[in-house]
């Protein structure tokens, strides 16, 4: 009977001789008359790392902000002009407003004239006064880089703990700019930062005051303590009365939320604690009211 296998009947069987055999039957007989390689296989390398998209690939930069509020456009402008990135304003500001326009003409950005109803979209408030920014936010600070650049001499520096209301901030920095002060410092745990609504509020303070962030609160107090800073804790009872005390020249005064006040372990760390004195008639001062006041009490002792 013929199997079909070559003479001496070795090798693998064929088919038929007639039969034309497929690719698939061509790549078996390599593999079958082909030695197996010494040793372990070796694996496939494996595909280099690619991210989803150049999206995930790239860090996130700070996002643009909407910045509204005539005074607090203005300022920004004034201030750091190359944050420009777009501007929608009323018929009415184009006036006010031509310098800017004249400006985004020659850099190529968009500006639109647009209706009071856009405009409230936009500013997600209805205090826009005429105007909104599209801006890149200015950037906040280290401790460090900010204590390297400070001026010798008298300097006041806000340490707001805990105070988180977006126009108190606003408010805050508006007092801040009028009485100089050097930076505004927030904890490193805390979500403040400046938004639309406080640079309304702080009508063109906030491009004056720099936004410090800080590090562990211990090694900020420390650093501060060594630039020469003494800390007061501000305090609504069982502090000194502000008017008697003898402020120093580099004061640091840590502001607490209106509800909690201080932290209690930061208020035993400062050096001093100052209190508003007043009639009783209601527990405290708003955050940004008292701040004002121990402010122009720093102001009279050290710079009138």
């Amino acid at each position: 009977m013929n199997d079909n296998r070559p003479p001496g009947g070795s090798g693998p069987y064929r088919g038929p001789p007639t039969q034309r055999r497929d690719k698939r039957e061509r790549q078996r007989d390599r593999e079958a008359t082909t030695p197996a390689p010494s040793g372990p296989r070796p694996s496939a390398p494996r595909p280099a790392f690619r991210p989803e998209s150049a999206e995930a690939a790239t860090p996130r930069g700070p996002r643009e902000q909407r910045l509204y509020g005539l005074n607090a456009c203005l300022a920004m402008f004034a201030r750091r002009p190359g944050d420009l990135r777009k501007v929608w304003l009323l018929e009415s500001r184009i006036h006010r407003l031509k310098d800017v326009l004249a400006y985004c003409v020659q850099n190529r950005i968009g500006y639109t004239v647009v209706g009071d109803e856009d405009l409230q979209k936009l500013a997600a408030s209805s205090h826009h006064e005429g105007v909104v920014f599209g801006a890149m936010p200015a950037p906040e600070l280290s401790l460090s880089s900010w204590l390297r650049d400070l001026p010798p001499g008298p300097q006041v520096a806000l340490w707001l703990d805990g105070v988180g209301n977006p126009h108190n901030l606003g408010a805050i920095l508006r007092s801040a700019a009028h009485f100089g002060v050097a930076g505004l410092l927030l904890p490193r745990e805390s979500s403040l930062a400046l938004s639309g609504a406080a640079a309304r509020v702080a009508e063109g303070g906030a491009e004056v005051v720099p936004m410090v962030r800080l590090g562990r609160a211990d090694n900020s107090l420390a650093q501060l303590t060594s630039a020469g800073f003494v800390a007061a804790a501000t305090v609504v009872r069982g502090g000194e009365p502000l008017h008697a005390a003898a402020l120093p020249q580099r004061l640091l005064l840590v502001m607490g939320a209106e509800q909690s006040g201080v932290d209690p372990l930061l208020a035993d760390a400062a050096t001093l604690r100052l209190a508003i004195p007043g009639t009783g008639a209601v527990e405290s001062l708003n955050v940004a009211s008292a701040t004002s006041v121990f402010l122009a009490e720093w102001w009279r002792q050290q710079r009138a």
